[in-house]
Parts: C-alpha cells; sequence; structure tokens
C-alpha cells in the first residue's frame, strides 16, 4: 500500500472518531479541519494512484461529508435558479 493510501485510510479512521464523540454544533468545527485535512491527502492519491483509485478514495470523503455535500448541492442548485 502506498503512502498516500495509507494517509487516506488513517484520515478516515480519524474522521470516524470525531464522530463518534459528542459535539455541540453539530460536528461542523470538524468537518472544517478534515476538510483542511483531507484536501491534500486526495490530491496526493490522485496524483500518486492513479484516477480509479482516487475516485475510490473520492467517494469514501463524500459518505464522511454527506451533509456537508448536501448543503453544497442545495446552495448551487439555489444559485443557478436565482
Amino acid at each position: 500500500m502506498s503512502y498516500s493510501l495509507s494517509a487516506a485510510c488513517c484520515w478516515i479512521i480519524l474522521a470516524a472518531i470525531l464522530a463518534a464523540l459528542p459535539s455541540r454544533d453539530n460536528h461542523w468545527r470538524r468537518a472544517y479541519v478534515l476538510m483542511v485535512l483531507g484536501a491534500p491527502i486526495l490530491v496526493w492519491v490522485y496524483l500518486a494512484d492513479g484516477i480509479w483509485v482516487g475516485l475510490l478514495i473520492t467517494l469514501a470523503v463524500v459518505s464522511v461529508f454527506r451533509w456537508p455535500v448536501r448543503y453544497l448541492l442545495v446552495w448551487i442548485k439555489r444559485q443557478i435558479a436565482g
């Protein structure tokens, strides 16, 4: 396993641990931290392991960020609709 995939797996484990801990703000602060940490790792995976592995890791990231992705899609839809 490459270092980039190892880092991505560690990121997913960290996300699962942070999701299990109680939060007063519905985990938004933790989500922001995970986004800042996860973006370079995701780029690293794409560069080191190729597009197909990168797409699989992207699906894993989207499954972790279900609600932020949903809010982003609703916002984009509102911007397009006017």
